[in-house]
């Protein structure tokens, strides 16, 4: 009896999320504004502008550079969180290791700001 009081809780919180959702959903479609759909909405949004290049279409070179060194970077954020987290129990082993880390990737940065990667141009 008393682990099935432990999950009352978790069951009426999520019955709770569930009507309040359902509620913005069904007042949603009852006082939402009814708008009928156009040319111009059913297009892909970019940016305000009128559509580039058709859907599909090729991408430059520098947007794939731009996300390999986003995901790089981003890469490097999944690594610091945990050591930061752990960083007592590591002693000074783990901050040599994370500063190394830290200088190769800096190292890659630097690089990749010589070689204008940073650089975005029409």
């Amino acid at each position: 009896m008393e682990q099935s009081t432990e999950y009352l809780g978790v069951l009426v919180t999520f019955l709770i999320a569930t009507g309040i959702a359902g509620a913005i959903l069904f007042l949603n479609k009852i006082l939402g504004p009814k708008n009928k759909q156009s040319v111009e909405k059913s297009e892909p949004f970019e940016c305000g502008l009128s559509q580039a290049a058709p859907v599909g279409g090729r991408l430059s070179v520098k947007f794939y550079l731009v996300a390999m060194l986003f995901i790089l970077f981003d890469v490097e954020i999944v690594w610091l969180f945990p050591w930061a987290v752990i960083l007592k129990d590591l002693k000074w082993a783990g901050i040599t290791v994370m500063f190394s880390f830290l200088a190769l990737l800096a190292l890659g940065f630097v690089y990749a700001w010589k070689k204008g990667a940073l650089e975005w141009e029409r």
